[in-house]
């Protein structure tokens, strides 16, 4: 009887390890319809026949994104939405660009870990790790430099420099999702009320209005 639960066990750890990301293909490839209506965990497949070499293929990451906003940087993303060659393989990419002092704010991914490679700057990057320790994880990175991002931590980048930056970031989702905490928070519609945050950030609540304004 032991034997047999311990088997079960097991069964049941590798059965959660095999779902802790997007599932395997089946085929050789999936390419995402992108016309169908129907409703899956991912995207439908298009017929076989149907594909093509452009499903594979995406043009767009040498362009530099626009910059010219609050936080001073740009995403561009490469995901199942953009390449839909990528449905389930598991994978993304995105090109970020920081003007001088950029930043990317915190955020995390829910379904992808991140790594990121500076192509050109230099980025202070950083992590935090989950309760109780909160301990901030961070480094200054020069070009290529890489650094790894754990699934679903918090995490920032920041042009330190006085010039343009780039990075490229591969994540390990072909919709890996992203919660900009700022905007998760002070800018969710409905608003969360604004007792609740003034409370949980220990600030009065007339602080919270003003934030909330911003977004």
């Amino acid at each position: 009887m032991t034997s047999h639960l311990l088997l079960f066990g097991l069964l049941v750890a590798g059965c959660s390890l095999a779902f802790a990301s997007d599932p395997s293909p089946l085929q050789d490839f999936c390419v995402a319809d992108q016309n169908s209506t129907v409703f899956v965990n991912g995207l439908v497949c298009k017929e076989a026949r149907l594909v093509q070499a452009d499903d594979f293929f995406y043009r767009g990451l040498q362009l530099m994104g626009n910059t010219s906003n609050a936080v001073g940087s740009a995403v561009t993303p490469v995901t199942v939405a953009e390449l839909p060659g990528l449905n389930t393989l598991g994978i993304s990419m995105a090109r970020i660009d920081f003007a001088p002092q950029g930043i990317n704010p915190p955020h995390t991914h829910p379904r992808a870990t991140e790594i990121l490679t500076v192509m050109e700057g230099r980025i202070l990057v950083g992590f935090v790790t989950s309760n109780p320790e909160n301990r901030l994880i961070t480094k200054l990175l020069q070009k290529g430099d890489v650094f790894v991002f754990p699934q679903g931590l918090i995490h920032f980048q920041k042009n330190v420099g006085n010039g343009y930056a780039v990075a490229i970031a591969a994540l390990s989702s072909q919709n890996p999702g992203v919660i900009t905490i700022a905007n998760a928070v002070f800018g969710s519609n409905p608003d969360i009320a604004a007792d609740i945050l003034a409370k949980a950030f220990q600030v009065d609540v007339n602080v919270v209005y003003q934030i909330q304004s911003k977004f």
